[in-house]
């Protein structure tokens, strides 16, 4: 007995030939994808617990994230317009989730898996860049939820090493006078000593990675290339090799922060950190010679494109690294800079703007762009073998997309609606790892009312913006 058959749908597989099947199913045994193919064909073979009528509309794999940043969502349109990195970061997202609690940080993550869900997402990378490491609290009350969720996550362990030098604490100074009367926490709040925070590092992927029935993995994350020794670069990625994962940092974001006589990517390949276990953000300010560095070493990246243009950083140069053989995911980032955790959303807006910036039509098409949250970043978090696209025994990770609105007619190619029309709250129903996740646009995997749920995050975020001193 089959447990789950999704039927009647235009099923995108994402697999190596890209086909889609006008008239498909996708036959699901616990976790496993176990078939894929004509609707007809698998609803004589297979005599499932429960049946998912697409009702026409796409069927497709489970988006992933390969880069976000989760608690700072209760800050979203908090004073965050007008400011260039620096100033956003220390003027306002720093300060906000400093002063969260972690009952706070926990609401903080249940809207973030509500939104995602109903966004399509299944797999996200978190980035936590702001860890006091000890108190596991906060951690733990985020992992908890993501448990709940029933979506995938994987948690970046964020590693401060290394305090800011004093031309670096006196930039910083010059940005928080902006806003005098925010409580701002010290600039070395985040600072560990490079052996504790290894420990600290090693023991919580011995303790939650796998955990969630397999849906929780925990990575090694140095924060950025300024806050980190050239040991703390070295031992994440020797930790990543001892608990097979991965790592990831966030690289040439802004000049500002990483100016130095060798690239960063340079310096990442010199310490040993490039190779196929790491995993870049962000690559905004790299050039020729980095993308060569970058496609030699088999790094990937999640290229962030709607922060990188709120905060006016520039564009990565994702065309060549494309052209170059770089595996480049699209990750959502930050949900005060892109302020949705749409990666759809994201997808229509990325490909719009390289086209414009190259001022060619032909560079990041859709199928290209859909590519960046499926498979490829599937691949770009290490995981090509099982997620990404919807073949036989890959995890049961889809989404169902409504194609019956005005907007999405005619749909004759369903890979273009879904990169350019699709707008997010078409997402109908979400599987993760074999059970249903969302159906009809309704959670299933939290106990509390959605719209509850959103009161006491207004209200929560009312409350943290007034606390920090935000003017």
């Amino acid at each position: 007995m089959t447990d789950l058959l999704v039927t009647n749908g235009r099923v995108v597989t994402q697999n190596a030939d890209r086909t889609v099947l006008e008239d498909g199913a996708v036959a699901i045994e616990d976790t496993e994808i176990i078939a894929v193919g004509r609707a007809t064909e698998l609803e004589r073979e297979y005599d499932a617990d429960r049946v998912v009528d697409a009702e026409g509309g796409a069927v497709i794999p489970g988006l992933i994230n390969p880069h976000t940043h989760v608690s700072d969502i209760l800050l979203r349109g908090s004073f965050a317009e007008d400011r260039g990195l620096l100033d956003w970061l220390y003027n306002v997202k720093r300060p906000g989730t400093f002063a969260m609690e972690p009952d706070e940080h926990a609401l903080a993550a249940t809207l973030y898996c509500i939104e995602a869900i109903q966004s399509g997402v299944t797999t996200f990378v978190e980035n936590d860049t702001e860890v006091l490491w000890d108190d596991w609290s906060t951690i733990e009350a985020k992992l908890a939820v993501y448990d709940d969720a029933g979506i995938r996550n994987i948690y970046g362990a964020g590693m401060v090493d290394r305090g800011a030098d004093a031309t670096f604490q006196e930039l910083v100074t010059d940005i928080q006078a902006r806003e005098p009367a925010v409580d701002h926490p010290p600039l070395d709040a985040f600072v560990e000593e490079t052996d504790i925070v290894i420990a600290e590092v090693d023991a919580l992927i011995d303790t939650y990675d796998g955990t969630a029935d397999g849906r929780q993995s925990i990575w090694p994350a140095p924060v950025v290339v300024e806050t980190t020794t050239n040991r703390g670069f070295r031992e994440a990625y020797a930790l990543a090799e001892k608990h097979d994962v991965m790592t990831t940092v966030h690289v040439a974001e802004a000049e500002a922060q990483e100016q130095r006589d060798i690239s960063s990517i340079e310096y990442l390949r010199n310490v040993g950190y490039l190779g196929e276990r790491a995993l870049l953000g962000h690559c905004v300010q790299i050039d020729a010679s980095d993308v060569r560095l970058l496609a030699e070493t088999d790094t990937a990246v999640a290229h962030n494109y709607i922060s990188n243009m709120r905060l006016a950083t520039g564009f990565a140069p994702v065309v060549e690294m494309l052209d170059t053989g770089v595996t480049v995911g699209l990750g959502t980032d930050n949900a005060i800079l892109s302020d949705t955790v749409n990666p759809l959303s994201d997808a229509r807006a990325m490909a719009c703007g390289h086209k414009g910036s190259h001022r060619d039509p032909g560079v990041v098409d859709a199928q290209t762009a859909f590519d960046m949250i499926t498979r490829d970043a599937a691949a770009a978090i290490g995981r090509a073998d099982d997620l990404g696209s919807l073949e036989v025994e890959k995890e049961a990770d889809l989404a169902i997309v409504d194609l019956d609105h005005p907007h999405l007619t005619p749909s004759p190619d369903p890979v273009f609606s879904l990169v350019h029309a699709v707008q997010g709250f078409e997402i109908d129903t979400v599987v993760c790892a074999g059970s249903v996740v969302m159906k009809d646009r309704e959670i299933r995997t939290f106990d509390e009312p959605v719209d509850e749920i959103l009161s006491r995050a207004s209200h929560t975020a009312e409350d943290i913006v007034a606390r920090i001193g935000y003017e």
